[in-house]
């Protein structure tokens, strides 16, 4: 009995979201095509022009831009910040600073602190557990 091998694929959205990259910013043949893994291996290691041209001046997708701007996805929403967004857009707003995205850089902080604030308790809390009883 010989086992055939299949080639994974994935559509283009997924492949997009794992590039970190706007689909439709995409040129036409990744958007209507499949991507293998192998070729979204190959596309990561070795990305061609239109990849670096996206990844370096947008359009981004809201992660993307979330992560440039300090701020959660959610909060991109309560801000209007709804399309993708290009660098040069992102950079404009960071000069700008609104008031949504200082509050919103201000709740991120705050929950990134309560995040490691409860690491470090169940950190504690398994050293403790790990102690032989007497």
């Amino acid at each position: 009995m010989t086992s055939h091998q299949t080639t994974q694929t994935m559509k283009p959205a997924t492949a997009a979201k794992k590039l970190g990259v706007y689909l439709e910013a995409t040129p036409t043949e990744f958007q209507e095509g499949v991507v293998s893994r192998t070729e979204l291996a190959a596309l990561q290691s070795d990305p061609p022009e239109w990849l670096q041209e996206l990844r370096r001046n947008g359009p981004h997708p809201r992660p993307v831009v979330a992560a440039k701007l300090g701020v959660s996805i959610s909060g991109l929403a309560r801000g209007g910040v709804t399309d993708a967004l290009t660098t040069e857009q992102i950079d404009a707003l960071k000069q700008e600073d609104p008031e949504w995205l200082q509050k919103e850089r201000a709740t991120q902080a705050e929950v990134r602190k309560e995040t490691v604030r409860i690491k470090e308790r169940n950190a504690e809390r398994s050293g403790q557990s790990q102690e032989p009883r007497s």
